[in-house]
């Protein structure tokens, strides 16, 4: 892992194609503008996790049919 302080308007470049630009810093958020080309996906990691889980979680569901579930609400 690589560390690096940056100002805001300072930037990092990752490879050729990709630039992080900081452009706000205020307490303990940092604001950080991306510049990278169209086919390179770009998602927060804590969003990317949910997606993992929810994929995980929604394979382990039973899936019953919609009459199943008609069935289940007519019993209650």
């Amino acid at each position: 892992m690589l560390v690096i302080k940056r100002k805001v308007s300072e930037s990092i470049l990752i490879g050729e194609d990709i630039e992080i630009i900081i452009t706000d810093i205020q307490h303990d958020k940092v604001q950080v503008a991306i510049n990278a080309p169209a086919h390179i996906k770009i998602t927060r990691k804590e969003l990317a996790e949910t997606c993992e889980f929810n994929i995980k979680a929604s394979e382990k569901t039973k899936k019953i049919s919609l009459k199943d579930v008609k069935k289940q609400i007519k019993r209650e």
